[in-house]
């Protein structure tokens, strides 16, 4: 699987908030969706983690708006792991309308690798670490 993924997206009247154009919350739940889709091609589906016991969460997102999106607007998400540490890892993401090639937003989540049970902090597992490959910022797009 290529390092960097692409999930893409058609936008939908429901996604479109009271000024008209697409709602903050959407790119979130593309940024989620795409991190998720990224997972599972890379073999690790929801259902893995959770057979684990052991899985991701958000420690924080940092989202840049930089053109708006609208209904009828095809995007396409790029994400890619920045960097694995021992408990957490760093995600970034780049938001683009295909018609144009638009950058509407770039974006990155820390993440945090917990026991489900317990919630606390655990060292991510080898098999986790080698189903992805690093990106450093360096070589992400632009």
């Amino acid at each position: 699987m290529p390092a960097i993924f692409e999930y893409r997206y058609q936008v939908t009247t429901d996604d479109i908030d009271g000024v008209g154009h697409v709602n903050n919350i959407a790119y979130l739940r593309w940024m989620q969706d795409a991190a998720v889709a990224h997972s599972t091609a890379q073999g690790w589906p929801s259902k893995a983690y959770h057979q684990l016991g052991h899985g991701w969460v958000v420690r924080s997102h940092a989202i840049e708006y930089l053109v708006p999106a609208y209904s009828g607007d095809e995007i396409v998400v790029r994400t890619w792991v920045a960097n694995m540490k021992r408990v957490t890892s760093m995600r970034r993401y780049e938001l683009r309308r295909t018609s144009d090639d638009k950058k509407l937003a770039v974006a990155s989540t820390n993440w945090a690798f917990v026991k489900f049970e317990t919630h606390q902090l655990c060292r991510v597992p080898a098999e986790i670490l080698s189903a992805f490959e690093i990106v450093p910022d360096a070589d992400a797009p632009s």
